[in-house]
């Protein structure tokens, strides 16, 4: 964000005369002012405060604690294994996460399997949900920016024909860069702030699914009585497996065409 941000002040610097120009408050006002009053139309206002809260998580690299996660839970696994059922649910209270207790605190009692598979997967699935509410609330902004922008470029073009018979050429001038500074300004709001911050969201989801995904398979693992080296090396594999699958993601999209023919395709439908 910061590097965007120099890259646009660099260029306005120098490619006018007077920068300065480009500082319109009342039109900053006008774009920014409208998106949110939209988007408070739209959402509930609850909603809204919580997300606005999330924000923090775009300017900081967050950690998932996932190696903290495996070790917290092998070493639960490991004193169920030996039957230390009252130093097992000792260290289980010292866990961090709370979806990891909630799980382990189920095998523990020695809950069905049916029972936690499906109280933690509903978990997740209510967490990704809400993320991406939370998200679609900024993708809203991103398509509410723009619109308030050319709504400001009309206002500025209306009050500039209203002052085509002036004496002066100010209020012209003054409207004029009204109407073009505004569009300016809801096309970086929306490409570059609200986008990037949705983006980043979706992208947090999808990696603290995953990560969920995983604790779910290694609390399946030890109501299940593996050993506690299995359920380490099972869950590395399942943390290694989905970080590539996260990292391939886009690249499968893209190259993914449901109206692309291959060529063996190609070659079979010509000998027909």
């Amino acid at each position: 964000m910061f590097f965007g941000l120099v890259v646009i002040i660099g260029a306005i610097a120098l490619t006018v005369d007077q920068a300065a120009d480009f500082l319109n408050p009342i039109g900053l006002l006008l774009v920014l002012g409208g998106t949110i009053a939209a988007t408070l139309i739209s959402y509930p206002l609850h909603e809204i405060i919580r997300v606005f809260k999330v924000i923090g998580v775009v300017l900081v690299n967050e950690r998932l604690y996932a190696e903290r996660d495996i070790n917290e839970l092998v070493e639960v696994a490991r004193l169920k294994f030996k039957g230390q059922i009252n130093q097992a649910d000792e260290k289980r209270e010292q866990i961090q996460n709370p979806f990891l207790r909630a799980g382990m605190q189920m095998v523990l009692d020695q809950a069905p399997s049916e029972d936690i598979t499906t109280l933690l997967q509903w978990r997740i699935a209510r967490m990704r949900a809400r993320e991406r509410a939370e998200a679609q609330i900024f993708r809203t902004m991103a398509t509410f920016a723009p619109a308030f922008g050319m709504l400001g470029t009309l206002l500025g073009l209306i009050n500039m024909l209203h002052s085509l018979d002036a004496s002066e050429f100010e209020a012209i001038g003054h409207n004029m860069a009204l109407a073009l500074i505004t569009t300016l300004y809801g096309i970086l709001l929306s490409n570059m702030l609200f986008k990037p911050i949705a983006l980043k969201l979706e992208r947090r989801t999808e990696q603290r699914v995953a990560l969920m995904n995983m604790m779910v398979e290694g609390v399946m693992l030890m109501q299940k009585d593996r050993s506690p080296a299995f359920i380490r090396e099972t869950l590395n594999s399942f943390l290694a497996q989905s970080e590539d699958e996260l990292r391939d993601r886009e690249k499968a999209k893209a190259k993914s065409n449901p109206y692309r023919i291959s060529p063996k395709a190609k070659r079979s439908s010509k000998k027909s």
